[in-house]
């Protein structure tokens, strides 16, 4: 065990993709899971970690640094409150909390505390995306003008949060990582089929400064699973396909204008190539790294707030069906 002994709370679907990470850099210690079938098969899996099944235990053990809480939602705020006060690191899955004011006590606390504080938002370790954002640094793609993100599946459904709280925490962080802006207003039209107001589709406008304009549109209900980001310009337009075995495409397509007519040349797709590392082996190795640097997390607690506080936005615009409401 090294000196950033971590504690993975919450061994389920997304949780054994973390264990297994930190496994692999060699900072597993414990592995907190309620159920008593998946600890002992995660215990199997990984003979040199504690197996625990009381987060309480997990806190007041004093050779675990910290925390990686990948448990439903509902208890993110209220885990990642506990492990702070308990002088742990924390790093605490998407989204921080499903209250502003709770995220920004966690931010407030992590900050008294002397601790790290960050949130798992991936794309934002994604090599594609890191290289998306390489182009339109260099003005590649020429003036931005508009992006839509598509976050697509059937299932998996669930019950404490909806649709909007469990995948578009995805698309918000990669949109305002790659503009690195905050939308001036947002608008969240919505419906629920499955569970009464838990919505299991969403469509949400994104207005930036400058005119640029973003869509995502997420679902639980889709016949396939798509998982796609594109942005146009003014010289090129640029796919990020997470899907494809081509994750990150280029096209330079341009509109001509003949006898007052509008007319399409499509060019050819062109590969960018980029390392095929894995992100979140990227991510979970940045927070070993914040950790012994005491450096703040590239997604640290305030982005991860900035990014709640666009949800909540969308959250109050899909209960008043749709209105636009202004963030600046």
């Amino acid at each position: 065990m090294t000196e950033q002994n971590v504690a993975v709370i919450g061994g389920g679907y997304w949780g054994k993709n973390l264990i297994r990470n930190f496994a692999a850099l060699g900072a597993l210690h414990t592995i907190c899971e309620l159920d008593g079938q998946k600890i002992a098969a995660l215990k199997a899996a990984y003979p040199d970690a504690n197996a625990e099944g009381d987060f309480t235990a997990v806190l007041t053990n004093r050779q675990i640094k910290a925390v990686v809480i990948a448990t439903p939602a509902a208890l993110h705020y209220y885990m990642a409150r506990l492990a702070l006060l308990a002088g742990k690191d924390v790093f605490v899955e998407k989204p921080l909390a499903l209250a502003v004011a709770e995220g920004k006590e966690l931010v407030e606390l992590a900050r008294k505390q002397g601790k790290i504080l960050m949130a798992g938002h991936i794309l934002e370790y994604h090599p594609a995306l890191l290289k998306l954002k390489e182009l339109v640094k260099q003005e590649q793609l020429g003036k931005i003008q508009y992006i839509y993100s598509n976050r697509l599946n059937l299932g998996k459904f669930r019950t404490e949060e909806n649709i909007l709280w469990s995948f578009a925490p995805h698309d918000i962080s990669a949109i305002m990582f790659l503009l690195e802006e905050v939308p001036l207003t947002v608008a969240t039209h919505g419906n629920a089929c499955l569970n009464k107001k838990i919505a299991d589709v969403t469509v949400t406008n994104l207005s930036f400064a400058g005119g640029i304009k973003a869509h995502i549109f997420v679902s639980w209900l889709h016949p396939y699973k798509e998982q796609r980001l594109v942005i146009t310009g003014s010289e090129s337009q640029a796919v990020f396909d997470e899907m494809a075995e081509n994750k990150l495409l280029l096209y330079n397509h341009k509109v001509n204008r003949l006898n007052q007519q509008l007319v399409p040349y499509r060019g050819k797709a062109e590969i960018i190539d980029f390392n095929c590392d894995e992100p979140l082996r990227l991510e979970c190795a940045h927070f070993l790294d914040c950790i012994s640097s005491r450096r703040a997390p590239r997604t640290g607690g305030k982005k991860a707030l900035a990014v709640l506080r666009v949800l909540a936005a969308c959250q109050r615009s899909l209960e008043k069906s749709g209105e636009v409401i202004c963030l600046q």
